[in-house]
């Protein structure tokens, strides 16, 4: 060994013991992580495996096979993030890093070489959306005017999911207070687009959806208020599932709307973001609408994994939802394209238009988080006690901190003593209610069984535009029903983009249909096989 490598490898024990015993402290990502820094031994027992567009399946058979540890695949990760998040195309995804990352691989490795036995996500890392509560981190919901704010208890989707065994590598930079759609926040700036640099990579879940496209985790965690999840995936050729109203639990995420708010997985293919779902969703009296979902989950959305699930299958193609300006051309042309693969494996496809269901229409005259928001943000505020720097909305406008973006949108907020009494609130209340039986009604007249329309109408915002105008999201999110987004292609390669940007397709069912939806999702992916990895974030050299 050289004295450069042994200088090298000193220089990284050192950074990994510094992560070790700071268990509850800010960890920014350390641009010390560069492949180049590793310590030899780090890939002692998995040298040939390979993280890239790795699946949950491919990881367990790997470490049943003796070729990969979890220590060795988490250390992968923080490779890539030492190369790529700061480094190189600086994609700005991850805000903090568990500092005992290492360490629980090493439990786990001790623990599965003892049983032999793994949970259904023994040791998959996972990036949280940073407005998950988590007990040894931070959660901070993007803005500097909660920095340091620390939850007792992990949110209780995410107890699930480390009852399962995930392994939480860190925490993903987001839209500030998930209040928007192109995923710049106070605390950690502008999360980047991989696939073209200069684009904005959807939102609210954007760092979480940069994170897998660029292999920085293998699965992560998103919320939606209105496009949050979908938006994301659609703009990183990911998978992101919107459930049905009450199936998973929102207690200990940072709220939004009682209303519209929902959580759920991202991953890269429908397989993972079925596995993930099945930890998700489940019964929590701390967030009584998931009394809802009681009865309604199989034992395993993974059953519905089948390639011929589209075979005779009736798909309406909500022509509401496509636009006819020239900047929606290129998203139209994808989706013709991912509508003929529909065709081709069996589905039936039956165009419909429905024109009050217009996303401008609905955004405009149906919308109720400004109406909300106070309320739920004060409670969620006040519950963190003396672990937030800010314990009410009037405390985080006072601070000056938040992005410039969110100002108009949380001076409304403030404004209305009781938005809950408002007239208007109330009415757009009854004309939730109304569509959610008009869109019932609309699938059953044609006897659909799912629609399918783009989830974004144009491509992502460049960098400095504050808004993501033409999403679709709008409607499951009023109405609760589930919907999935998957990638359907991508747009014409530029110079900017040398594979062109991604595109995502969006299926919508009803309440309680996401297994049926998945098995549609996952008949399409294999089929169409869109999704491409980002020429931003190439493999790292295996030792």
């Amino acid at each position: 060994m050289s004295v450069i490598q042994k200088q090298c490898r000193s220089q990284t024990d050192r950074v990994i013991q510094k992560m070790r015993d700071h268990t509850t402290k800010v960890l920014p990502v350390l641009p010390v992580l560069l492949a180049g820094l590793l310590p030899l031994s780090a890939y002692a027992a998995g040298a040939q495996f390979n993280v890239m567009d790795a699946s949950i399946g491919d990881i367990h058979k790997a470490m049943r096979a003796g070729s990969l540890t979890c220590r060795g695949l988490v250390q992968q990760y923080l490779d890539r993030i030492g190369a790529y998040n700061e480094q190189g195309p600086a994609l700005n995804a991850i805000l903090y890093l568990n500092p005992k990352a290492l360490e629980q691989a090493d439990a786990m490795d001790k623990q599965f070489k003892q049983t032999g036995e793994m949970a259904p996500l023994h040791c998959i890392p996972a990036v949280l959306k940073d407005n998950y509560n988590t007990a040894d981190m931070p959660t901070t919901g993007g803005s500097a005017s909660l920095a340091g704010a620390q939850p007792a208890k992990d949110a209780f989707a995410l107890s699930r999911l480390r009852k399962d065994g995930v392994l939480v590598l860190g925490k993903a930079n987001m839209q500030e207070f998930a209040l928007g759609g192109v995923s710049i926040s106070s605390l950690g700036g502008q999360v980047k687009n991989p696939y073209d640099l200069l684009l904005t990579p959807g939102g609210s879940s954007g760092g979480t959806a940069v994170a897998l496209a660029a292999n920085f985790a293998t699965v992560g965690t998103g919320s939606d208020t209105v496009n949050s999840i979908r938006s994301p995936a659609s703009a990183n050729s990911l998978v992101g599932i919107r459930p049905t109203h009450g199936l998973v639990s929102r207690d200990g995420i940072l709220p939004v709307s009682f209303t519209m708010d929902d959580a759920g997985p991202l991953a890269r293919s429908v397989a993972d973001a079925a596995v993930m779902l099945d930890s998700m969703a489940g019964y929590d009296p701390a967030d009584p609408l998931t009394a809802l979902g009681v009865g309604k989950t199989p034992k395993t959305y993974t059953a519905s994994l089948n390639k011929t699930a589209l075979k005779g299958v009736r798909i309406g193609v909500l022509q509401t939802m496509f636009g006819t300006k020239p900047e929606n051309q290129e998203v139209n042309r994808v989706m013709a394209n991912a509508i003929e693969v529909l065709k081709k494996q069996g589905a039936v496809i039956v165009p419909v238009s429905a024109p009050e269901m217009d996303s401008d229409k609905l955004n405009a005259e149906l919308d109720v988080q400004k109406y909300e928001y106070k309320g739920v943000i004060n409670t969620y505020l006040k519950a963190l006690g003396t672990a937030t720097p800010a314990h009410s909305l009037d405390d985080i406008i006072a601070s000056g901190k938040p992005h410039q973006s969110l100002n108009k949108f949380l001076l409304s907020a403030q404004s209305y003593q009781n938005g809950l009494a408002d007239p208007d609130y109330k009415d757009r209340m009854v004309k939730i209610d109304a569509l959610k039986i008009s869109l019932a009604n609309l699938m059953a007249e044609n006897h659909l069984d799912a629609m399918v329309y783009p989830h974004q109408k144009r491509l992502p915002v460049p960098i400095g535009e504050f808004s993501q105008p033409d999403r679709n999201g709008i409607l499951t999110a009023l109405t609760g029903f589930p919907s999935i987004a998957v990638p359907a292609g991508f747009s014409t390669p530029t110079a900017d983009a040398p594979m062109g940007v991604p595109v995502g397709m969006e299926l919508i069912g009803r309440p309680w249909s996401e297994s049926q939806l998945i098995g549609y999702a996952y008949s399409f992916e294999q089929a169409a096989k869109a999704r491409k990895l980002p020429a931003s974030t190439p493999s790292l050299a295996l030792r």
